[in-house]
């Protein structure tokens, strides 16, 4: 138990060198991220074998949860609340919208079945919010018109959609 500990904290401190190190070249942490875990995973470099598919669902879910709701966690609500209704709205219709415009390409293009068209349309149609802030925090980007603050709360406030739309609606 106390060889996944110490494993635990090399990757977890790992990962914050490489954020900072490569946080200045504008490399998003989560492609960092994505290496480490082909470094350290069973089929990387140390080969380390993991078979608990239960385990890592529960650890999946609760990244989830997190990943979801970071937008709302870092969102700066002073300056988000002029925006509040714009962005609600481009996250619920802005949402559904993509994922119906895209379930359809998938129908009439792509020749799937009405279902897992949509369900295509459901899982690609939120924007990925850590790109988005991390892309107008290093850019430092200044924005006319609160579309920074529109941008951030739109794209952490979406997600929930997409993830309702791919649950919810096709079984």
């Amino acid at each position: 138990m106390e060889h996944l500990i110490l494993l635990t904290g090399i990757v977890l401190i790992s990962c914050a060198l490489f954020d900072k190190i490569f946080g200045r070249t504008g490399v998003p942490g989560l492609f960092l991220f994505i290496l480490l875990g082909m470094l350290f995973g069973s089929d990387g470099l140390l080969k380390i074998p993991f078979d608990n598919y239960v385990h890592a669902g529960n650890l999946c879910s609760a990244a989830l949860v997190l990943i979801m709701f970071y937008g709302g966690l870092g969102t700066n609500l002073k300056a988000a609340r002029p925006v509040l209704k714009e962005s609600l709205f481009l996250s619920c219709a802005g949402t559904l919208m993509t994922a119906a415009l895209v379930g359809l390409f998938g129908v009439k293009i792509l020749g799937l079945p009405l279902l897992e068209g949509m369900l295509l349309g459901s899982v690609i149609c939120s924007t990925d919010a850590a790109s988005v802030f991390s892309i107008l925090r290093s850019q430092k980007m200044n924005l006319k018109y609160g579309t920074a603050s529109l941008l951030e709360l739109e794209s952490g406030s979406n997600d929930p959609f997409s993830y309702m739309a791919t649950v919810v609606y096709w079984p």
